[in-house]
């Protein structure tokens, strides 16, 4: 009997809402109820500059760089204490990172009615529109995504890639492979800091799905009463995310209050998901973090997440449990992306309903 084959389209999906980039170019006096957050959401953030993300050199991390040990240990460090580091040196040339932030402005300036050729089917997060929006009351994002399934490649469904630019769909292919060079070369690295062997990650992440989310956070006037996208840690294993202009809004959660980041330029912002954490058995954390929009510039980033392969299962490595044991339940793939689809973005709660109850 053959196996039935999970097609992406068939996870779930979002409630349909309004185009925050078209209700932002009306240039209205007050922003929709359903977007304002009360101040007791919005947090603390942070001012201290002396609190920066770790930098990490993808060439020292090679194990034939003279410098390889002292880069790792920090890697390791960046991985456990923080969840969140910067790549640099990663070996994506300045000309395919400048021509898919280039196709990716481009495609946001198009007429919402062309944008709308590429929009979600009902039950599919793929396409233009919104993730996690599950009930009509339900406080939204200001912010508007192109979430496309890039790997396998088997999988995209080129009914939501546009064909506006021209160059948009070759563009998208080159940079998604060199991701997953990325991905799976970090994987190794983490593999083998956790004391395993270093292909036991890459592994299940080779033919593994990687999802790349196209970012639009239009500007708003009452920008401190609104977020682009509202706190949560990922689901995927591992993400990668590039700015595409030169506005920030990027915050991490860390200890108790909201750290802007500020992107070193021609860098990845590397974070650790949900699935590495399981994973890992908790020594890696994935963290919380959000994305504030600017009163007066649109911002525009670029995400990619990665997870394993559909065949994996998520759970703690045994090698990995210790005297403690296991941390977090084990579950097949395919359930926990469901699962993920079906959730809307609340901190850690997701992460939650995998703890074990003596945890």
């Amino acid at each position: 009997m053959e196996t039935e084959v999970l097609h992406m389209s068939d996870l779930g999906g979002s409630l349909p809402v309004k185009n925050v980039q078209a209700l932002a170019s009306k240039g209205l006096k007050e922003v929709p109820p359903r977007y304002l957050r009360p101040a007791s959401e919005l947090g603390e953030v942070c001012e201290s500059e002396s609190l920066e993300i770790p930098v990490i050199d993808m060439i020292r991390l090679g194990e034939d760089h003279p410098h390889h040990r002292e880069e790792i240990e920090k890697f390791h460090l960046a991985c456990k204490e923080w969840g969140f580091l910067q790549l640099i040196n990663h070996g994506i040339s300045g000309e395919i990172i400048h021509q898919v932030k280039t196709d990716t402005e481009e495609f946001f300036k198009l007429p919402l009615k062309e944008k709308k050729n590429y929009e979600q089917l009902p039950n599919s997060i793929e396409g233009y529109g919104q993730a996690f929006v599950l009930s009509e009351d339900q406080k939204l994002d200001w912010n508007d995504m192109l979430f496309l399934f890039a790997q396998p490649a088997s999988q995209r469904n080129l009914r939501f890639w546009p064909k506006n630019p021209a160059s948009f769909r070759a563009t998208l292919d080159g940079y998604s492979s060199q991701l997953v060079r990325i991905s799976l070369f970090l994987l190794r690295a983490m593999a083998k800091n956790l004391g395993l062997s270093p292909d036991v990650f890459a592994s299940m992440f080779e033919e593994g799905i990687q999802g790349i989310r196209l970012n639009y956070y239009p500007p708003c006037k009452q920008a401190n009463e609104v977020l682009g996208l509202t706190p949560h840690s990922d689901a995927s294993g591992l993400t990668l995310l590039t700015q595409v202009n030169d506005v920030d809004g990027l915050q991490i959660k860390k200890n108790g209050k909201w750290l802007p980041i500020k992107t070193v330029p021609e860098a990845f912002i590397v974070n650790v998901g949900n699935v590495i954490e399981i994973m890992s058995n908790g020594q890696y954390k994935s963290i919380e973090h959000r994305a504030v929009v600017n009163p007066e510039k649109e911002r525009l980033s670029i995400a990619a997440f990665h997870s394993p392969n559909i065949e994996a299962s998520i759970g703690p490595f045994p090698d990995l449990t210790g005297k403690s044991g296991a941390l977090y339940k084990t579950t097949n793939h395919e359930d926990y992306m469901r699962l993920v689809v079906a959730s809307k973005l609340d901190g850690k709660s997701l992460l939650d309903q995998f703890r074990l109850s003596d945890v």
